[in-house]
């Protein structure tokens, strides 16, 4: 399991994560599908063509085959950089929208439905990206999602306009629904099924919900800086939240934040390297 946060104001966009990786198996005893390990160390921000503004993060399946979601993406920047004219970006003339086509094209259509054709729908993993960042000579940054569900993904799709600011999460959204959004991710099962709320009037009743406990943390004209301190903040109280709630911590370990802004370009924030910086320099 995993958080994934996008914060979007007008000064740029701030991607943050943590780095749990959990591994779900058959235990000794034969039950099948619970938690065998959670992991702490797995990469889940990227850097997606360096010296280009351009960003992404994940959520959901750790790994496509034998190769992690991390690796994959490494080969896709690659690709970006160096590949055919079918791959490599344009770093004078690209769009967000273009990267994340690109994106879905490698890790989907060229990888995931291969390495899952033989599994039920129900029993393929989903996973996700949000790509985001600025178009070459755009003036705001964008964000695309592109997602997973039961084998099927369709084409990335836009967070919001250029122009409008806000929060997207994904992975473990229990802890971030009640405390941006007010409520749990249970209610609408519960205003139906205990309160006996008519399902045709749950849509209504959830967005009254929702506009009156909502709290609007993330503003368009906030430093870049808060909303660095923001994403930090949401990834970390997801994380709390699975060590102290029942069950396995699967929200966990170092959290990773990039922020990618007009003029600084894509920039780490926090990030953990699995090799000693002092003895394995390496370029920013």
């Amino acid at each position: 399991m995993t958080i994934a946060v996008s914060v979007k104001i007008n000064d740029g966009v701030v991607l943050a994560t943590d780095s749990a990786s959990t591994v779900t198996g058959t235990t000794p005893d034969g039950v099948v599908g619970n938690v065998i390990n959670v992991y702490n160390n797995a990469n889940k921000v990227f850097n997606l063509l360096k010296g280009c503004r351009i960003g992404a993060v994940t959520w959901g399946a750790g790994a496509i085959g034998n190769a992690s979601t991390s690796s994959l993406v490494k080969d896709f920047r690659k690709l970006l950089k160096d590949g055919d004219e079918k791959w490599k970006l344009n770093t004078e003339n690209y769009t967000i929208q273009d990267v994340a086509i690109r994106l879905r094209k490698f890790i989907y259509e060229d990888n995931y439905i291969k390495a899952f054709e033989a599994f039920p729908p129900d029993k393929k993993p989903p996973l996700g990206f949000i790509v985001a960042g600025y178009s070459a000579n755009a003036p705001l940054a964008d964000e695309y999602v592109i997602e997973i569900k039961l084998g099927n993904c369709a084409p990335p799709r836009a967070l919001r306009g250029s122009g409008e600011s806000g929060i997207f999460w994904a992975g473990m959204g229990e802890p971030l629904n009640r405390l941006v959004l007010g409520f749990g991710t249970a209610l609408p099962q519960v205003l139906q099924q205990n309160l006996g709320v008519p399902p045709s009037q749950i849509p209504a009743a959830m967005h009254v919900l929702q506009q009156t406990l909502g709290v609007p943390l993330a503003i368009a004209g906030m430093p870049l800086q808060d909303a660095i301190d923001l994403a930090e903040f949401l990834a970390d109280v997801a994380a709390k939240y699975s060590r102290f709630a029942p069950g396995a911590p699967m929200v966990g370990g170092p959290i990773e934040i990039a922020a990618i802004s007009k003029h600084e370009g894509f920039k780490w924030v926090k990030r953990k390297f699995y090799f000693d910086q002092k003895l394995t320099p390496m370029e920013p």
